[in-house]
C-alpha cells in the first residue's frame, strides 16, 4: 500500500515515515512522479493551499495523496505572515530576511503583546473524490533576538514558554512530538489506515 505526500521536503517525508513506522504503507513523494509541474499556490487560507496542492498531486499520481501548508500566524500583525510565511520579505524565500522583517514590524510591540502560532493544515485527497483536514498548532511569543541553531523559517525568534527555550534549540525528536505539522500528520494517521484497508 502506497500513499503520495505532494512535497519534495525530505524532512516531512522522514516525519510521516516515522508516525507510520507501525503501517505497511509506503510513502511516496513528489519526487517519484515524472515531469510533475507543481502548482501555484493561491489559496488564502492553509487549507485551501493544502488542498490545492493535495488534488493537482492527486491528480497527477492517481492514488490518495497528503499535502500540507503551514506558516506563522503572529496576533498583533493581524495574523500575518500567514500564507505569505515563506515568501514575508518578497522573492526570491529567504529565512534570514523574513526575521528581519518580521523582528522590524515588531520592533514596538510589547513582550506581552507578542503572541503567536505555527498552525497546519493538512488535506488528504482521494482518487474517487473523497477529501479530509486534519490541523495543528502550537502556541508560542516571537521573541526580539535568535536563540537556537537547529530548525528552519521562523523557528529561532519562535519560544514556548512552557518549555523555555526557541523551536531553534529543540531535538528534532522533541520538535516532532509537538509541532503544528506533527499533530496535524498525527491526526491524519488513523484515517490513513482506514482508507487503505
Amino acid at each position: 500500500m502506497q500513499v503520495l505526500l505532494a512535497t519534495t521536503n525530505k524532512g516531512k517525508i522522514k516525519e510521516l515515515e516515522g508516525l507510520l513506522h507501525n503501517e505497511k504503507i509506503k510513502i511516496l513523494s513528489l519526487s517519484d512522479l515524472q515531469d510533475y509541474q507543481e502548482v501555484e499556490e493561491t489559496g488564502i487560507t492553509f487549507a485551501e493551499n493544502a488542498f490545492i496542492k493535495a488534488r493537482a498531486a492527486c491528480a497527477a499520481g492517481q492514488m490518495i495523496t497528503l499535502a500540507d501548508d503551514s506558516g506563522l500566524e503572529v496576533d498583533a500583525l493581524a495574523g500575518a505572515p500567514g500564507v505569505f510565511s515563506a515568501r514575508y520579505a518578497g522573492e526570491p524565500k529567504n529565512d534570514e530576511r523574513n526575521i528581519e522583517k518580521l523582528l522590524a514590524d515588531l520592533e514596538d510591540v510589547p513582550e506581552e503583546n507578542r503572541t503567536a502560532r505555527f498552525r497546519c493544515a493538512l488535506a488528504i485527497v482521494c482518487p474517487d473524490g473523497q477529501e479530509y483536514l486534519t490541523e495543528g498548532a502550537i502556541e508560542g511569543r516571537i521573541l526580539t533576538v535568535k536563540i537556537g541553531t537547529g530548525g528552519f523559517g521562523y523557528d529561532p525568534v519562535f519560544y514556548l514558554p512552557d518549555l523555555q527555550k526557541t523551536m531553534a534549540e529543540l531535538s528534532s525528536d522533541e520538535k516532532n512530538c509537538l509541532s503544528h505539522r506533527a499533530q496535524a500528520f498525527a491526526k491524519a494517521v488513523p484515517l490513513l489506515t482506514t482508507l487503505l484497508k
